[in-house]
């Protein structure tokens, strides 16, 4: 590294702006790595856009800290079970055992109970599932109880079960759990109750006090509950793996949920390498082309300097947005076509912007003894040309990256997105599509728009602290 890219280093970072944006843009960057690394390349259509995957999740619930603002509600919690508590061998039978204890403390009741089983595989009878919980008041109460699916004809073992898409039952509407319910109440109480008096309602006598005969006038029960899962098998080697008990909650993570129960923390962490490969893919794209016709148009001039100026002039006098519809329409809302027309429209701008600066440099000494040396057109372009307008297209770059996430968010916001893909922009605009401005769903605004409006500020930031490199005038004295 030569004195004078050190000496551009120093002056970069010897300025607030250059330390602020270079550190924002590492931590985007580390960031967008571990999403990378971490999250499957299909997230968008297999969970993202996937209703199934959320449908154990509150719609529109805020983020669960609000709770220290002094809001009520109740903590959502999702239990995954994947370990045995216990083994029993009954005969030739072997009964598996799941427990999971869990702390409620909350004055309300939970909005829904949820109970899941994922990926049951078995070899000849198929296991019984039995689920229960142990109140804090040591009232064991059954909820469901079932039995896998039977073979189907013409099945050969082992016979999977639930590999797909899991097997869900909803707790709190189930008839079945109900009746269960009722059955292990009425011993204990002396006006019996009847299932009409308590479908639609279990969870509030599974977490709720049982004095009282009526569901209406219940209150919480606060302590430790147990669940337990029982699956009684005929073969050793059947085996699930994974049980989910869902307490339906109306607050829940760091961020919240939309109006769909997606976690907006997962989309809001997946939208920052979508960003940076928005930005700087198109940026750079952009720029080269636009250098590269800018260079050729004022260095050849004639003809090849006209027809690249009138394309020039078509494009930038082309309307972006209709084109942009009619193209979406005919192709379908794709990431890549939006990319591909804010290269195609973007380009022409620095063209003409570079062109005027090439006529200038063109008549320098240095060009000129560059030919009387038998350089060719080509080398002179990128050897001498190139070099004298490097720190002011690298400054362009820096400013199209926002310029590209901002038009990539504003398209998104308009519908016009990718909706296999999460981005920032279409968070924003499923927020304000459903009401989050006039309910004050305020989570599902401005996370999003923060996350949009720094992510622009980082390149703006480190344009600032490029002015003086690229323009020495402009330096302090």
């Amino acid at each position: 590294m030569n004195k004078k890219s050190k000496d551009s280093i120093n002056e970069f970072l010897s300025s607030t702006s250059g330390k602020l944006g270079s550190a924002l843009l590492i931590i985007f960057f580390i960031i967008s790595f571990f999403v990378i690394l971490t999250y499957p390349l299909d997230f968008g259509t297999t969970i993202w856009s996937n209703p199934s995957y959320w449908s154990d999740y509150p719609k529109s619930a805020p983020p669960t800290w609000t709770a220290l603002l002094g809001s009520t509600g109740v903590k959502h919690q999702v239990i995954e079970i994947s370990e045995p508590d216990e083994i029993i061998d009954i005969g030739s039978q072997q009964q598996i055992i799941y427990r999971y204890k869990v702390n409620y403390n909350s004055d309300d009741f939970p909005t829904f109970l949820s109970f899941s089983l994922y990926n049951i595989e078995y070899h000849a009878n198929p296991p019984n599932v039995e689920l229960s919980i142990l109140r804090p008041d040591n009232k064991e109460l059954l909820l469901y109880r079932s039995i896998v699916s039977p073979p189907r004809p013409n099945e050969i073992a082992p016979f999977i079960r639930y590999s797909d898409s899991p097997f869900r039952i909803n707790l709190s509407g189930d008839n079945s759990v109900s009746s269960n319910l009722v059955l292990a109440l009425n011993k204990d109480l002396d006006e019996k109750l009847l299932v009409q008096d308590i479908i639609g309602s279990n969870e509030k006598i599974i977490f709720g006090t049982l004095e009282q005969n009526s569901i209406n006038t219940q209150k919480t029960l606060s302590g430790e509950y147990t669940i337990i899962i029982k699956f009684l098998i005929h073969d050793n080697s059947d085996s699930i793996s994974k049980i989910r008990f869902v307490i339906g909650g109306t607050t829940y993570g760091f961020v919240g949920t939309d109006s769909l129960g997606r976690d907006l923390y997962l989309g809001l962490l997946f939208g920052f390498p979508v960003a940076l490969l928005i930005g700087l893919t198109t940026s750079t794209v952009t720029t080269i082309i636009g250098t590269f016709m800018g260079i050729l148009s004022g260095y050849r001039g004639g003809k090849t300097d006209i027809v690249i100026q009138r394309l020039s002039d078509i494009l930038s006098n082309i309307p972006l947005l209709p084109i942009l519809i009619f193209l979406i329409f005919i192709i379908g809302p794709k990431l890549w076509l939006v990319m591909l027309i804010l290269v195609a429209f973007g380009w022409p701008g620095l063209t003409i912007i570079v062109r005027s600066m090439v006529l200038q440099i063109r008549s320098g000494q240095s060009i000129e003894s560059a030919k009387s040396l038998g350089a060719s057109e080509w080398r002179i372009m990128f050897r001498h040309v190139f070099p004298q307008l490097a720190p002011f297209i690298f400054a362009q770059l820096i400013f199209f990256t926002p310029a590209a996430i901002l038009a990539e968010a504003s398209l998104s916001f308009l519908g016009l997105g990718d909706p296999s893909i999460p981005t920032w922009g279409q968070i924003l605009e499923n927020g304000f599509r459903t009401g989050g401005v006039y309910v004050d769903f305020w989570w599902l605004i401005l996370p999003p728009g923060i996350l949009i409006v720094i992510t622009a500020m980082i390149f703006v930031l480190i344009a600032l602290a490029l002015e003086p490199i690229v323009n020495p005038k402009i330096k302090k004295i």
